[in-house]
């Protein structure tokens, strides 16, 4: 008996041994020991079960850390208490999954309005679920109570459900959801889900997802007086004509596959049948999310799988940007925004140049101008000296127009916008005209809109992206009038006081200048992190970003500035041991670089074995995936991309206080930022893993298969044009959305490499099939024409006929006449 009792524990054979010697009463201490202590293990399981779900008649929770004491469902999958936010002091009643490490939020009281530390939730027999401030002021409580309450229950499916004396159900949180539904959980006619305002903001937010008249509906709506506005997705499942053939209610079955129910019985599916999340291994969900769209979630049980993350079943809209596409509000985004589509079908939101959010805290909110646009400056100054343009391509406001003009050149809309003070932009799409003004509304950027959108400011709001020259602005103008007033000072005083007197002018003039010019007064200072900061801003490094010749790149978010930035961490794996300040040195000339198309490095870490590069992250991705994706982008964003690139390598090769070769010029290494700017990444990294080696003569091969000059192989000094053949390589890639080394066995072998048939093309007057019929390029013959000779020359096998970048730059631009270029000599840059 004894030996079966002590089978339960983990003692070894020699305890067992010594343990036979016991006398008898000393086994009956060891067994009620051992019982107390098995009795103390339980202790904390009874609690957490709390009965089942089942939840008595004057039990409460006082908020007052996060998940104070929650009560739980029998299998404890869900729990239902307070939620601490990120304000320490204030606390939401909540239902939330327990199981799941982020312990996701589906339900919440009091339409998201969060309760003060020390608020207490009680179960009352007459009112139910009440809370009340620590002044005991009843804050909320659950509405619709008609009879005397016996109970709570929250049940294994995330209903907290009220049952009266008479069993029957008094009031459950499933007929009061907020912005998600659970399976089994119906939506009947008049029931609405509202999203968050953002994601740490519970309240009621613009969008809205309705049941009425046998359709499900998604709109957004007029916050104040709840108007909906129009619909940007509805299911179709009303039939006017045949009743019977319309929706009656929406229902998530535990099965996971949410549908319509017709009223003559029929289904109209909206999980699709194809999707493989079973019930029995996942959770789901559906929620309206705070940027409007309705997605269905799946997450794994067991942690087996290794997937700790919400995976997305389905979602509608497709395209919220493009499907909130008119009508009242303000579109996907707030007023003046701009809407485009992420890759997970989610909106991204930015303010376009010139434009500052109204809350900086809200990046989906409203954009106001930095400047005041007025029609009284008019009378006292021309428009030409007080306003400028910037322009955005593939972007549009499609529902701010006041006029439309038609035909007109570019240069004729400008001006015309120009010259009226209503306008706030100009939409130009072929020879046509629209003219918008504030506010903007149902903003949207897509590759698909192949027009521009040129915007208005004043030269005195110059945007940071945007430097403008021209006539004097009226500050200008004050400045000069100030250094009149300031040499007529200097004339009348004696030599000695001029003098001092000239030194502090120049000194000061000198600090406003750079200050005016946006130039630094002292060497940038970049920022030095530790691996562990990096590595906990990373999550472990867990989110690749890509990589490529010189590492790894990670996503991480890192505090600057006092605000949160998501940035982009490169771990470079082949840097040799330097000493110190060798690797700072160089890691300083990078980070003093600064131009519109260079991507940003923020700062470093240079500890132990680990050499790290922080730099700003840009949203839309590489070049390659811009390029050779499903869908061609406009020939004019590829040609303004073009251009992006080489003025950056103007500014590498001939404007930086050190020269920068990059060496590895390839899609892959250019980024596009939120405008679809062109930005260089990766400069200055050749020569940093480099620092043992030659300067003049290259040790070993460095660049990527198909833009490798002839230099590398002839053992010949390497010098800019390195990069020169690379932009003509890739120059070709943008023309033709073609990867500059082809498949070979996909039977096209004239088509293999890229620069070969490229030069045919030329040759053979056969541009059209190097384009592949792009009716835009072919539209624009003489640019097509041009950028392809232009590619050739850059792609000379003898350096000195390559010309250099800022010439580039002056025949791209049709600033110098581009002649015919030989044929490249043959030289395979794949070998």
């Amino acid at each position: 008996m004894y030996r079966d009792y002590l089978q339960g524990f983990p003692c070894s054979s020699n305890t067992l041994l010594r343990l036979g010697f016991m006398a008898k009463s000393d086994w009956i201490d060891l067994t009620m020991a051992h019982a107390l202590l098995f009795l103390l293990f339980l202790l904390p399981l009874s609690i957490a079960a709390q009965s089942n779900g089942t939840i008595a008649l004057g039990k409460s929770i006082t908020a007052n850390t996060d998940a104070a004491d929650p009560w739980l469902s029998p299998s404890a999958d869900f729990a239902f208490g307070f939620r601490q936010l990120e304000d320490p002091n204030l606390f939401l009643l909540s239902i939330w999954y327990y199981k799941i490490p982020d312990r996701t939020i589906v339900w919440f009281a009091n339409e998201g309005v969060p309760f003060s530390s020390g608020s207490k939730v009680e179960l009352t027999s007459d009112k139910g679920l009440v809370v009340t401030d620590p002044k005991g002021n009843v804050l909320w409580e659950s509405e619709g109570i008609l009879n005397e309450v016996a109970y709570g229950f929250l049940n294994d499916t995330g209903n907290f459900v009220l049952m009266g004396s008479d069993s029957l159900s008094q009031w459950e949180s499933f007929e009061y959801p907020t912005d998600t539904l659970l399976p089994t959980q119906t939506m009947k006619s008049g029931l609405v889900l509202y999203s968050k305002r953002s994601v740490t903001n519970f309240s009621q937010g613009r969008f809205q997802l309705r049941f009425q008249d046998g359709n499900l509906l998604l709109n957004t709506r007029d916050m104040v007086s709840n108007l909906a506005y129009a619909n940007y997705y509805t299911s179709n499942t009303s039939d006017p004509s045949n009743p019977s053939n319309s929706g009656q209610q929406v229902i998530f079955p535990d099965t996971g596959y949410m549908y319509i129910l017709r009223e003559n019985g029929v289904r109209f599916n909206l999980t699709p049948r194809t999707i493989n999340f079973p019930a029995s291994d996942n959770y789901h969900r559906a929620t309206l999310n705070f940027d409007g769209v309705f997605v269905q979630y799946a997450y794994p049980r067991s942690s087996s799988t290794g997937n700790t993350n919400w995976s997305v079943v389905w979602s509608e809209p497709d395209n919220i940007c493009a499907a909130i596409g008119g009508g009242l509000g303000s579109g996907a985004c707030g007023f003046n925004n701009i809407c485009s589509l992420g890759d997970d079908k989610r909106p991204i939101c930015q303010c376009p140049p010139g434009f500052s959010l109204m809350d900086p805290d809200d990046k989906y909110g409203s954009c106001r101008p930095n400047f005041t646009q007025s029609c009284e400056e008019a009378d006292v100054n021309s428009a030409a000296d007080v306003y400028d343009f910037s322009t955005l391509v593939n972007t549009n406001w499609p529902t701010s127009d006041y006029e439309h003009l038609k035909p007109l050149t570019e240069s004729q809309c400008r001006n015309n916008c120009l010259q009226d003070c209503f306008c706030a932009v100009a939409i130009l799409g072929g020879d046509e005209c629209w003219k918008k003004k504030l506010p903007l509304s149902n903003g949207i950027r897509d590759s698909s809109l192949n027009n521009k959108a040129i915007l208005k400011y004043r030269k005195v709001d110059v945007p940071p992206s945007n430097p403008t020259t021209g006539p004097p602005t009226i500050r200008e103008k004050k400045d000069r009038e100030s250094i009149i007033v300031v040499g007529s000072v200097l004339l009348g005083t004696s030599f000695f006081v001029n003098l001092v007197l000239v030194g502090a002018f120049c000194l000061g003039f000198f600090f406003i200048y750079r200050k005016k010019k946006g130039l630094p007064t002292s060497e940038i200072s970049l920022r030095s992190f530790t691996y562990k900061e990096l590595d906990v801003a990373t999550n472990g490094f867990g989110e690749e970003l890509g990589r490529g010749a010189f590492g790894i790149v990670y996503k991480g978010v890192v505090q600057m500035g006092g605000s949160r930035q998501v940035v982009a961490v490169k771990k470079l794996d082949r840097v040799a041991q330097q000493k110190e300040k060798e690797f700072k040195t160089e890691v300083n000339v990078i980070g003093r670089t600064h131009h519109k198309n260079l991507v940003r490095l923020l700062g470093f870490c240079e500890e132990g074995q680990h050499r790290m590069l922080v730099y700003e992250f840009l949203t839309n991705g590489t070049l390659s995936s811009f390029l050779f994706g499903d869908t061609k982008p406009s020939w004019n964003l590829r040609t303004e991309i073009a251009l992006g690139i080489a003025r950056g390598l103007v500014y590498l090769h001939e404007e930086c206080t050190t020269q920068i070769i990059h060496c590895d010029i390839k899609p892959q290494n250019i980024l596009l930022d939120e405008y679809y700017n062109a930005r260089i990444s990766d400069f200055g990294l050749a020569k940093l893993l480099r620092m043992n080696q030659s300067k003049t003569v290259p040790t070993t091969i460095r660049g990527t298969k198909g833009y490798v000059a002839s230099e590398w192989f002839n053992n010949k000094p390497i010098t800019a044009k390195v990069d020169v053949y690379s932009y003509g390589v890739l120059l070709l890639e943008i023309i033709s959305c073609q990867r500059s080394v082809g498949d070979l066995e996909n039977g096209e072998v004239e088509k293999a490499i890229l620069t070969d048939w490229a030069s045919d093309c030329l040759e053979e007057g056969k541009l059209e099939a190097l384009v592949e019929n792009d009716r835009e390029a072919l539209d624009d013959w003489n640019k097509l024409m041009r950028f392809v000779m232009v590619a050739i020359w850059c792609i000379q096998e003898d350096p000195s006929f390559r010309p250099s970048m800022r010439k580039v730059i002056q025949m791209l631009e049709e600033v110098i006449e581009v002649n015919r270029p030989p044929c490249p000599t043959t030289f395979s840059s794949t070998t």
